[in-house]
């Protein structure tokens, strides 16, 4: 089984982008922290709810609001 360099490519990016974004993280406050995860979780549930970006968009503002507001 000869494996090409996209699969190399992919696997590389799999794991890269994840530790990238975590590491951006670091010097978060908790409550900068609170509003990112809202926001992912705003996006996957507006995603999840009506498939459409401009869902995604008000989800993850939605999202972020609240997590930003729970951190007070």
């Amino acid at each position: 089984m000869k494996l090409n360099s996209r699969f190399y490519a992919v696997v590389s990016a799999a794991l890269l982008v994840p530790l990238l974004a975590l590491g951006g993280c670091a010097g978060m406050t908790h409550q900068e922290r609170n509003t990112a995860t809202g926001a992912v979780i705003g996006g996957v549930v507006g995603n999840v709810l009506c498939g459409g970006l401009a869902c995604t968009g008000a989800g993850a503002a939605v999202g972020g609001v609240i997590g930003h507001e729970v951190s007070k």
